[in-house]
């Protein structure tokens, strides 16, 4: 199939196209031609695009929850897929807390065999202990070997020290990578929100920020002592920053992300006691925020990721403290990015943060608009405004906070595995 795509702007620093608005030709998979006012009769198809169309290299997601195999009422590999695309995504890696958990060479073989026939790419991340209980170590080279692209527990943060650095040395031998989210759940007990001046004033226990600087500091020194590769997923406070630019100063293999939600909001958007705002890491405080922003401009943050984690009714429509944490977000990662970062968001930014840092820390395929090159793109208008309903998600989930939310930048859809999938307007 060949499809003409008329008059996308260029967001993609590494492309002597960035900035220019062209069309692009795009034959079984590949890039054919980029120019101004390319010929119809070399295509199958033209698409016209709106006004300000974007195009930049697939944007890819890094630890997003499927509930395939065990909870498919949450959300299926199907439904994950198209969900991403809504998004913008070209790829995701998923978590390894499914029912049973990717903890084998099996599990890994049935994520890579199903994500064959999907229209986009997706990944496992395989689990670094025995069904993510944090006690036996895994076999993670024979999951390496069958497809797994990083090692993590998810959403059950490491709490054996032991472990931890048994996983930093085990990875060493093929420089994989280990993924931990800094967070003590010890600490949290019954803690519903950031531990602050809010939940204080609700009476409702509070999540300190000690328990994330204080697992982070152990990572940190972990990583420093095995001279491995540890990627924190789930940065959320001012200090973590600190400690991560500091950890990267050293010259530490060490690298970063924070939930694009824990960009936008704050805890304050919790005194509705709106559920779908309880997440993991917590929404904190508007200086965290603004610490956030600031590392993610200035490269001491390398990614952002949408922190997807479907829910049921069941799980989620409940009085607050009884509702389990967790958003549904791929759809709207992107306009909740743009919203946050504002004039910020250049497209070296955009591509760093959504793209590039994720293809280079994980070894995925590099992707860029060039003539020639392999064809995986993103398309979104970045400076449309736009309020989403049920109607934009494709999830099997609603648990998404910024249904109704006016926001900036809007996803339009993906080119990849040789498809073009389009969001109506």
């Amino acid at each position: 199939m060949k499809h003409l795509l008329r008059r996308l702007t260029v967001h993609d620093p590494t492309s002597s196209f960035n900035g220019q608005t062209v069309d692009l030709l795009l034959v079984d998979g590949r890039i054919e031609a980029i120019g101004v006012a390319l010929s119809a009769e070399r295509a199958d198809r033209v698409v016209e695009w709106p006004e300000g169309a974007g195009v930049s290299p697939g944007w890819v997601d890094i630890g997003a929850y499927v509930g395939d195999p065990g909870q498919e009422q949450r959300e299926t590999l199907d439904s994950l897929a198209r969900a991403a695309a809504a998004g913008g995504y070209t790829r995701v890696a998923v978590l390894p807390n499914t029912e049973p958990q990717l903890h084998d060479k099996g599990g890994i073989q049935y994520i890579t065999a199903e994500a064959e026939r999907l229209p986009i790419f997706v990944h496992p991340l395989g689990a670094i202990s025995h069904a993510t209980a944090g006690k036996e170590i895994t076999e993670m080279i024979d999951m390496q070997r069958s497809g797994a692209i990083a090692f993590t527990d998810g959403l059950h943060p490491i709490a054996q020290t032991g472990l931890l650095l048994r996983a930093l040395q085990y990875v060493k031998s093929f420089d994989g990578l280990i993924v931990n989210m800094p967070l003590d759940l010890s600490l949290i007990a019954d803690g519903q929100l950031h531990e602050g001046a809010l939940s204080t004033s609700l009476g409702m226990p509070g999540i300190p920020t000690v328990a994330e600087t204080m697992y982070l500091e152990r990572d940190i020194s972990l990583l420093a002592y095995s001279d491995s590769r540890l990627h924190v997923h789930g940065v959320a406070s001012r200090e973590s920053v600190t400690l991560i630019r500091k950890a990267k100063a050293r010259g530490l293999r060490i690298s970063a992300a924070t939930p694009v939600l824990n960009l936008l909001h704050t805890d304050a958007v919790l005194a509705e006691f709106d559920s779908n705002y309880k997440v993991l890491p917590p929404l904190r405080e508007a200086a965290d925020r603004e610490a956030l922003r600031e590392a993610v401009a200035d490269g001491t943050i390398d990614m952002v990721y949408s922190n997807h984690q479907p829910l049921d009714p069941e799980a989620k429509d409940l009085e607050y403290p009884y509702a389990d944490f967790g958003a549904e977000g791929l759809e709207t990662a992107y306009a909740a990015l743009r919203s946050a970062l504002g004039e910020r968001m250049s497209p070296e930014l955009l591509v760093r943060t959504l793209s590039g840092a994720a293809r280079e820390l994980f070894a995925l395929p590099p992707a860029t608009i060039a003539e020639g090159a392999r064809a995986e793109l993103s398309f979104f208008l970045p400076d449309t405004a736009w309020t989403p309903t049920a109607d934009d998600l494709r999830s099997l989930s609603n648990n998404n906070p910024l249904l109704g939310q006016s926001l900036i930048g809007r996803p339009l859809g993906i080119y990849a595995k040789a498809q073009l999938i389009r969001n109506s307007l």
